[in-house]
């Protein structure tokens, strides 16, 4: 069965309003895990990277950023929500455009992430979603995704071998991380070996 994105979400910011739960995180705790694991994959200096935010909810991947001094050049968050939009606008006070990642031209930047957005999109939108953001970016593309064996009726597990296959025919650099949380993993596709 398809899940609707746009309900999905609405759904859930009604029952929770505009937090962390809202966005389907488990808690802020488990958000800012996944943000860390993040963090670690980028290049260590990213002041002189431009990154593009798919998916970027209320931009809370920016404020964490923020919070720990590592901002890069020029912040872009992405969304297909309107509400999440204007949110991450307000919080950000940076530019953030309602787009559908899937379908509308997309902007060139340095780096390209996702934290979250890829969850509850079936495996053929999945990879299309890492090919059209991986095409966008100059040197990479890290985001995080859920892994495992689970069959869900809503989520979506994918494998480590699909995300290395998918590295192999973008002949991309692929480095992943696992075990922070309970069926989460970070991955980086990059361009070229050191971004630094």
């Amino acid at each position: 069965m398809k899940i609707d994105n746009k309900k999905f979400y609405a759904a859930s910011l009604k029952k929770y309003g505009k937090t962390a739960q809202g966005l389907h995180w488990n808690s802020p705790e488990a958000q800012k895990i996944r943000f860390q694991q993040l963090r670690h994959l980028l290049p260590e200096t990213i002041s002189h990277y431009t990154m593009i935010d798919a998916g970027c909810g209320f931009g809370d991947f920016y404020l964490y950023l923020q919070e720990y001094g590592s901002l890069p050049a020029q912040y872009i968050g992405l969304d297909c929500m309107e509400t999440m939009v204007l949110e991450a606008r307000k919080r950000t006070s940076c530019d953030i455009f309602q787009c559908d990642i899937l379908r509308d031209p997309l902007k060139k930047a340095d780096i390209y992430c996702c934290s979250g957005a890829m969850n509850i999109l079936d495996p053929f939108e999945t990879q299309l979603f890492i090919r059209r953001c991986y095409d966008a970016a100059r040197f990479g593309f890290v985001f995080n995704v859920l892994w495992g064996e689970r069959d869900d009726l809503v989520y979506n597990y994918m494998h480590i071998d699909t995300i290395e296959a998918i590295a192999k025919t973008l002949n991309a650099t692929c480095k992943i991380t696992t075990g922070y949380l309970e069926h989460d993993m970070s991955v980086a596709l990059y361009k070229r070996e050191e971004l630094d």
